[in-house]
């Protein structure tokens, strides 16, 4: 633990390079370091001088595997260089008060009682109160602190902004409290037991590990309370592209059938098999038994299990295609994954939309600008959001300046994979 003020000239001073190099990319080290200046001074101005430790937790990107979770199946995912970081100190009083940036009211939360709020649902608050209850259930320990929290993860952008938060309030009560025992996964399922149970959605828990164990991973989800996770070296700009993430305005508001209306048709296809989820089931049976799916499930639903079957082959296929380094056939499998997306998934747009499609309008000015170059998908949960574009170097700032004047100034964002998730930095490493 180290003074502020001592902390904060450290850094100007760039004692830090060293663990924000690890964390950032070479061209945005000046701005990180000016961040980490900036986030002190919030502490300080809110919480006092004193001492201060700092941590980190990234948002994510999903790769490959378009809603084949919820059915125990196969994803590829990434942190990015995105994150939120926070400025705390362990206080003697068991309450945590988080103020983060931009946001007038603070979150208290006194440890003393830790049984789920319904004030707090859908609120900072609840996630905050569910990951210390489900850390002690564990047998972890829990303390107070302060903390100060700014954060470079867009809500809103498809990277989960929401699971950052989460991975690094748990990171900072394993730092604090207990040297760093807990891993990575351990954290994920924690976090997610706080939003499924404390704030109220019922997400998976891809998101978490993702931003929990960092880099480059693939996860099956086949034994959902165990998921595997497999680490993947890659670095995209080594294949001469640039990641980036497209978003395309419209709101999520209002699409919470869309969404929930995906596993639960996928479901429904897997129970009228026999099945509790389509990961027990296959391509075939749906096949052989087509007519009478559709006729008890309906043509969406056979089509979005159809997605299901391909989709989870496809995931199986990038992970061994960015394991060799063949970067042509992930992009073409990237391609066919966006096709399913649209087509057989069918997650482009609302399907009652006629007016606002800003997905596939995206989708569709991303093809005519890379006249068949790189590669493109929808992204995350679809209907509105964003989308993912795998664009050549060469071609990078025609297609920003090209897809923002379709899609407005500030919505096309350079990602770069970061090796680790949610962690505390010291001087001289992460």
């Amino acid at each position: 633990m180290r003074w502020v003020k001592d902390c904060r000239q450290e850094l100007i001073k760039g004692e830090w390079d060293e663990s924000l190099s690890f964390l950032y990319p070479p061209q945005k080290l000046a701005e990180q370091r000016s961040r980490y200046v900036s986030l002190l001074d919030g502490f300080s101005a809110r919480f006092g001088n004193g001492e201060v430790r700092l941590f980190s937790a990234p948002g994510r990107t999903e790769l490959g595997g378009n809603h084949t979770d919820h059915n125990h199946g196969l994803c590829l995912a990434a942190s990015v260089d995105l994150d939120l970081i926070a400025a705390v100190r362990p206080v003697a009083e068991p309450v945590i008060r988080i103020q983060s940036e931009g946001f007038e009211g603070m979150d208290v939360v006194a440890l003393s009682d830790l049984s789920p709020k319904k004030e707090e649902r859908e609120r900072s608050a609840s996630l905050i109160r569910g990951i210390a209850a489900r850390m002690k259930e564990l047998g972890y320990k829990i303390g107070g602190f302060d903390g100060y929290i700014t954060s470079e993860v867009p809500q809103g952008s498809g990277l989960s902004s929401s699971a950052a938060f989460e991975i690094l309030i748990a990171a900072i009560l394993n730092g604090l409290y207990n040297k760093g025992a807990m891993d990575p996964v351990t954290a994920a399922k924690l976090s997610q037991y706080a939003e499924n149970v404390y704030f109220g959605k019922p997400c998976g828990l891809m998101d978490q590990t993702a931003c929990s164990v960092g880099g480059c991973i693939s996860i099956d989800f086949h034994e959902p309370l165990n998921p595997k996770v497999l680490k993947i070296p890659c670095c995209f700009s080594d294949f001469g592209h640039a990641l980036c993430i497209v978003s395309t305005g419209g709101s999520h508001a209002d699409l919470t059938g869309e969404y929930a209306a995906v596993p639960a048709e996928m479901k429904e296809v897997a129970r009228f098999l026999g099945k509790e989820t389509l990961r027990e089931a296959s391509l075939q049976e749906l096949l052989t038994r087509a007519r009478e799916i559709r006729q008890a499930c309906g043509d969406r639903a056979w089509l979005r299990a159809a997605h299901f079957f391909t989709e989870n082959e496809r995931v199986a296929k990038e992970v061994e295609a960015l394991r060799q380094g063949n970067f042509l056939q992930f992009s073409q499998l990237v391609r066919a994954s966006g096709t399913s997306s649209y087509e057989w998934l069918q997650n482009a747009y609302p399907g009652s939309a006629s007016r606002e499609q800003g997905v596939a309008v995206a989708l569709a000015a991303t093809a005519l600008l890379l006249e068949g170059q790189g590669a493109f998908r929808v992204h995350g949960g679809g209907f509105a959001g964003t989308i993912q574009v795998y664009v050549p170097l060469n071609r990078l700032e025609r297609y920003r300046e090209g897809i923002e004047a379709v899609m407005g100034p500030n919505t096309c964002h350079v990602l770069g994979i970061r090796p680790v998730g949610g962690i505390e930095l010291t001087k001289n490493a992460p």
